[in-house]
């Protein structure tokens, strides 16, 4: 396969020419309408300070539909118990300046760049990119952020400074945008964590033809805030905390 060199011209290679690392292509940068471009094209920028943007679509995908969320039976225990309260897009820049602090075992560094966070907080300002976040009182316990196209969740990282406080925003954004019809939650690269929280493999094939679906739907662009009609009763797990 050929690792596609990435100019200034707004275009990307078809992912099927993606190597099998998933890596399509090198070069170009973080502009909103290149990041746009890519996540409705099933690619991501992934890679570490010093290096050019490196541009992903893997096969297998790590997806989760929002249906298929599992909630162990601690992680049930600390929703019951409202020990924190969770928010949406309170937070964005710290939660993605915690996301990028976070060591992560097997890791030298974070891929979440200055150059990333300067672009992604630029996509929230824009109403693209979103941020959950669980409080512990007035401290940010942890939480996670991503961007949103049509009825589709992109999630980019996640981190935690308490016990099951990135498990618990997850839970919350998962089940938020179920009731706003979202078929899929994109995790990208598959790892133990997700599986848990019932994430799975697709083909490249799958996740690019549920995609094009997703994006026949209006985006909702903006500030993001928990419905006011959230059903809290239906699950012991409680609802959104505000």
């Amino acid at each position: 396969m050929t690792v596609y060199r990435i100019t200034d011209e707004l275009v990307f290679p078809p992912v099927e020419e993606a190597e099998d690392s998933g890596l399509l292509g090198v070069g170009g940068d973080l502009r909103a309408e290149r990041l746009l471009l890519a996540y409705t094209s099933g690619i991501f920028p992934w890679y570490e300070e010093g290096l050019p943007v490196l541009w992903y679509s893997p096969d297998p995908r790590s997806v989760l539909e929002p249906s298929a969320l599992c909630v162990s039976r601690s992680l049930a225990k600390t929703l019951r118990q409202r020990r924190y309260r969770v928010t949406m897009d309170r937070a964005f820049e710290q939660v993605i300046r915690a996301c990028a602090a976070t060591e992560r075992p097997g890791q030298r560094g974070t891929w979440i760049t200055e150059d990333m966070i300067v672009a992604y907080c630029d996509l929230h300002e824009r109403g693209y990119a979103h941020s959950v976040e669980s409080w512990d009182g007035e401290r940010l316990a942890g939480g996670l952020y991503g961007l949103s196209l049509g009825t589709a969740f992109f999630g980019e990282s996640m981190f935690a400074r308490a016990a099951d406080a990135s498990k618990v925003a997850f839970v919350h954004l998962v089940r938020q945008v179920q009731a706003w019809d979202f078929p899929m939650v994109d995790c990208q690269i598959e790892n133990p964590h997700l599986i848990r929280l019932g994430a799975c493999p697709w083909t490249r094939e799958r996740y690019v033809e549920q995609l094009a679906v997703c994006l026949r739907a209006e985006t909702r662009r903006g500030v993001w805030r928990f419905d006011d009609a959230f059903d809290v009763t239906a699950d012991p797990g409680g609802g959104p905390q505000r």
